[in-house]
């Protein structure tokens, strides 16, 4: 049955003004939430009932009417509700104990401590910045290697007693493979200057840091990892000479234009002829110390003259690499020896400890 006209008008005027009237005296959210599930509710909201009593019973020719009036009063309850929402966020600040929390913008904000350098890192760095700025790149390698390019192109062949020295961790379960392809973690980063010669025909100037890993007791100087830069010269007429005032101009960038160097013999399998290099130490000038066991000098790096059997393993994928033809010097240092006198700390395990307190104070 049909409403007339008349009563369908004071119906919706009738809930308009409840419409208003309600939403005048919403005064907080939980309020306003629940006006908004009262009338707009998908599930038991009286507009949806509205609809439901009104739509269903009116005549096809009065229901352009009622719509048309369901939505002017659903447009109200929106809007109402929209002013109702802005009214109570506003109202929300009037709270002290809300006002007490809120963000002043105009403060300034938490600082950041600002990270530093590791000891070890800041020293690598600064050793490739010396070679750097002699025209030196840098190149970079695996840490797993192969026995062949750790020690067989090194010109540590099989059986070799030098190959007791160095303390090798080989990666268990490889007996199936051939001994020269055999994987362990590499014991120095010489393996990167075979791996570049292969890569790169002559001239080559390389710096080379990294990690290497021995199987070491740990005490006051030793630990089973460690960190190693090498450097490796490779052109036409390259001479000790040259090594030595290489290395001189290094040792002098790095601790001072006062220290001074001197070369010793010493073998490597991979050099000949091969030095030990000593500096004038740094401690005591020169006068000697207890750290320089009074002799005035400290032993640092390694070092020599390419020995021409590792140019022949080279010249197997880059035959420019004749040893008639060129020549060249290779070095090698600790990194952790050279903080170490650098930054006065006895216990190499220091580095590793991740202590706070050690570290900061090199921020």
């Amino acid at each position: 049955m049909t409403q007339p006209a008349s009563t369908t008008d004071a119906t919706f005027a009738a809930l308009e003004s409840e419409v208003r009237r309600a939403a005048a005296q919403l005064a907080s959210a939980e309020a306003v939430e629940n006006f908004r599930l009262d009338w707009l509710g998908r599930k038991q909201g009286r507009l949806k009932r509205l609809s439901e009593s009104l739509l269903a019973s009116a005549a096809i020719e009065e229901k352009k009417q009622i719509g048309q009036r369901f939505n002017a009063l659903k447009t109200l309850v929106e809007a109402e509700l929209e002013t109702a929402l802005e009214r109570t966020r506003g109202s929300l600040w009037s709270d002290q104990s809300l006002r007490r929390e809120r963000i002043d913008v105009t403060l300034p904000g938490t600082r950041r401590q600002i990270g530093a350098e590791h000891p070890i890192t800041r020293t690598m760095n600064e050793l490739v910045a010396i070679f750097a700025a002699l025209g030196y790149s840098v190149g970079v390698g695996p840490q797993v290697e192969t026995d062949y390019y750790n020690f067989e192109s090194m010109n540590f062949p099989p059986g070799h007693p030098a190959r007791d020295t160095q303390d090798t961790l080989v990666v268990a379960g490889q007996q199936r493979r051939a001994p020269r392809d055999r994987l362990l973690l590499r014991t120095h980063t010489s393996p990167v200057q075979m791996r570049t010669m292969e890569q790169q025909p002559p001239p080559v100037r390389i710096v080379i840091p990294g990690k290497v890993h021995r199987n070491d007791a740990a005490d006051a100087t030793h630990s089973p990892v460690f960190h190693q830069v090498e450097g490796l010269c490779v052109d036409k007429g390259i001479t000790f000479s040259d090594l030595k005032g290489t290395l001189d101009h290094a040792m002098k960038a790095l601790f001072g234009s006062s220290v001074r160097t001197r070369f010793f013999p010493s073998f490597f399998p991979f050099t000949e002829p091969s030095a030990d290099v000593q500096i004038s130490c740094i401690f005591c000038v020169g006068k000697g110390c207890r750290r320089c066991k009074q002799s005035g000098w400290i032993e640092l790096l390694g070092c020599g003259m390419v020995d021409p059997a590792v140019f022949a393993f080279a010249a197997e994928k880059q035959p420019a690499y004749d040893p008639r033809l060129i020549s060249g010097f290779a070095f090698g240092m600790g990194v952790e020896r050279i903080a170490m006198m650098k930054y006065g700390i006895r216990e190499i395990g220091q580095f590793y400890s991740g202590d706070m307190r050690f570290l900061e104070q090199f921020a």
